[in-house]
Order: structure tokens, then C-alpha cells, then sequence
């Protein structure tokens, strides 16, 4: 083959393998999805690893427990106040009887009464024990309880300055052990079951002073919180 033949055919040659390369190119293009470079290259890499499984996250429970109440149990939490911005909560059954979030939460003791037998709400108060003579009409909201009623109280800011004898009396007779050791802006949550008696194990109530070395808010006690899981009214 001559010279210049053999450049020609060369050169078409290397035209229709650059064609070629263009199409086969272009056709790849078409068939892959778009998707990032850098994706492509990471799911090449991943060829042949092992999967990473993942645990499921926890299930939310009633209140924010940790684990499940059992079957036939009320689920409940009780939160004082701790520090100005920090307000006392009552949560039964996963429903929010006291708190900021629903306005109801106020200086003072705050009580919530539910009835046993059906597990809602029946009333709430708040009574400020700083300012105001309201011990009287804290006894009658409690002696207003009806028999087989849950009684569920939280403080938040000061519980106990105008706190007199009739009021702690009506709660000491509910079973309190601490409603006497009450001090000013003490954080105090306590549980009493009225006209029936609560299981031996459950933790009734729990209290922390102003004056502890654990206080966290300049002068104010941190917040203290019992939970547990009441048996319901068998049926």
C-alpha cells in the first residue's frame, strides 16, 4: 500500500474510532442516572462491605418514661419547679394536668386531683404560698376530694411562707412525711391516694432545700421529679 494511501486510511480510521468512543460515551451517558461523582465513586467503594444496621430509635413512652408501664397501670411524673424559668409539671397517663406549656403552673403549691377509677383529671388549683392567706382555701380543695381520688401536688418559687397548720395537717393526714420540713422556695413533690391505700413500693414523695449545696439556680434547689406506674382500680 502506497504512502498516501496508508496516512488516509489511517486517518479515517482514527475519525470513526473517535465517532465511536463519542457515541458509546453519550449512549452511557443516557442510560446512567444522573447522580453525583462523588456518589458514584463512594457506592463503587462500598462494593463488598458489610451493611452497618442501625438500632431503631427508643419508643416514646407515657410521660417520658424510661421503659413501659404494665398493662393495667396508670403511667405518672411529677416535676417541681427549679429556678425562675423552670416551672412545676404534672403529667398522668401522659396528659399534662400542670405545667407552663398548658398555663397552669403558678407559685405555690400546685395540686392535681384525678379519680382513680377512670384514670382523668377531675380538678387542678394553684395556691400561692407566698403572698395571700391561701392555706384555708388549699384545705378545702383537698378535703373536696372525693373518696377513691388520686391526689398529685408539685411546688414551684416558695411553697411555704404562708403555709399554715390546717393546710399541713389536711396533707400530713394524706400521708406526707416531709409537708413540716417544708422551707422557703423549697422544692417539694409528694402523691397521696385518697380512700384507698397505694402499693408499698411506690416512691410518695421526695423534697430538696433551698439551702442544700446542690442548688443549681443561685438560691433556688434544683428540680426533683418521682415516676412510677399505679395499679388501676381492679375492675
Amino acid at each position: 500500500m502506497r504512502p498516501v494511501a496508508a496516512g488516509a486510511f489511517k486517518a479515517g480510521f482514527l475519525v470513526l474510532a473517535s465517532l465511536c468512543a463519542w457515541y458509546g460515551g453519550y449512549l452511557l451517558a443516557e442510560l446512567i442516572p444522573d447522580a453525583p461523582l462523588s456518589s458514584t465513586v463512594y457506592n463503587i467503594r462500598s462494593i463488598g462491605k458489610k451493611p452497618v444496621l442501625k438500632a431503631p430509635a427508643p419508643r416514646r413512652q407515657k410521660c417520658d418514661h424510661w421503659t413501659a408501664c404494665p398493662p393495667n397501670t396508670y403511667a405518672y411524673r411529677l416535676l417541681s419547679g427549679g429556678g425562675r424559668n423552670n416551672y412545676a409539671k404534672v403529667c398522668f397517663e401522659d396528659e399534662l394536668l400542670i405545667g407552663q406549656k398548658i398555663g397552669n403552673a403558678a407559685r405555690g403549691i400546685n395540686i392535681a386531683i384525678v379519680n382513680y377509677a377512670t384514670g382523668k383529671v377531675t380538678a387542678t388549683r394553684s395556691f400561692d404560698m407566698y403572698e395571700g392567706d391561701n392555706s384555708g382555701p388549699m384545705t378545702e380543695f383537698i378535703q373536696s376530694a372525693p373518696p377513691k381520688s388520686l391526689l398529685l401536688m408539685v411546688t414551684y418559687d416558695d411553697g411555704s411562707t404562708r403555709l399554715k397548720d390546717d393546710a399541713k395537717n389536711a396533707i400530713e393526714a394524706l400521708g406526707s412525711k416531709e409537708i413540716r420540713n417544708m422551707r422557703f422556695r423549697s422544692s417539694w413533690v409528694f402523691i397521696a391516694a385518697k380512700g384507698f391505700e397505694l402499693p408499698v413500693e411506690i416512691q410518695r414523695e421526695k423534697i430538696n432545700h433551698s439551702d442544700n449545696k446542690k442548688n443549681r439556680y443561685s438560691g433556688w434547689p434544683a428540680e426533683i421529679q418521682i415516676e412510677g406506674c399505679i395499679p388501676r382500680e381492679p375492675s
